[in-house]
């Protein structure tokens, strides 16, 4: 079902191909699944192949000519393409392949209509590129509202860290300020972005280089803005180009704190 409130092609079909790429994902769960070594420490599973490959299909079927850009099959059409979709169809792969269900599937069209799915809780955040809500079946869509009372901030301790030593977020969780105002919490997974935009975390800190056409962080960083949170690189620089790695807070004082904290 396509509601008013999702009125873009595009976002219905974002929504769409998140859903199909998070059955997959449920399917699978929980089965011997071979693994496809990618070098570091890093690996796919034959679920994030086979959810890339339903995410494909959504897409596809309704935009044969629009290009791709996955985790698992790399890009699809010209890398410069006017309208090009981002999937990670498994972000959380470590967590899915030792039984934790703490995981999103991410679609999104660059600088567009993104969603991100929950496949085990059930959700699916989305936005048109104006605004932003979640969808849950059984409920109508409720708009996202961000707010840092939680005080819950997700920090991502994955290597690589480019910005070290001058950054480790690492020592972010160390902070005197930063023990006394939030609460450290590490999931692994892009859902974190999801949950900013939610109002289930204040904020998201992440290390890296742009992070903005990142099949990984394209369809959160969509959805946080759209709900209204403050979005920038670790060094207060507009994601993008110029922006290193990300730091997503509910709101301006949240993103200053953070921002304080680790300039400090």
């Amino acid at each position: 079902m396509v509601n008013c409130y999702a009125s873009s092609d595009d976002a219905a079909l974002a929504i769409a191909g998140a859903r199909a790429g998070a059955d997959v994902v449920r399917a699978m769960y929980g089965q011997r699944l071979s693994r496809i070594d990618k070098g570091a420490g890093d690996f796919a599973t034959v679920a994030d192949v086979e959810a890339e490959k339903a995410i494909l299909r959504v897409i596809r079927a309704a935009r044969p000519d629009d290009a791709v850009l996955g985790e698992e099959g790399g890009q699809q059409g010209a890398a410069d393409a006017v309208r090009q979709w981002l999937v990670d169809p498994l972000c959380g792969t470590l967590n899915y392949a030792v039984g934790n269900m703490l995981v999103a599937v991410n679609v999104a069209l660059r600088d567009g209509a993104a969603a991100v799915a929950d496949p085990f809780g059930g959700e699916v955040f989305f936005t048109d590129g104006k605004t932003a809500r979640v969808r849950q079946d059984g409920t109508d869509d409720t708009l996202l509202t961000p707010t840092p009372a939680t005080r819950l901030v997700d920090v991502n301790l994955d290597p690589p860290f480019p910005s070290a030593p001058e950054f480790r977020a690492v020592d972010l969780l160390a902070h005197p300020e930063f023990m006394a105002r939030f609460r450290p919490r590490v999931v692994s997974t892009s859902l974190a972005l999801a949950w900013v935009a939610a109002g289930k975390r204040a904020a998201y800190v992440t290390d890296g280089g742009d992070l903005s056409a990142s099949v990984h962080f394209a369809a959160g960083i969509a959805v946080c803005r759209a709900a209204g949170c403050v979005v920038t690189g670790i060094d207060g620089a507009p994601v993008g180009g110029a922006g290193r790695g990300l730091v997503a807070a509910a709101d301006e004082e949240t993103h200053g704190l953070l921002m304080s904290m680790m300039r400090g």
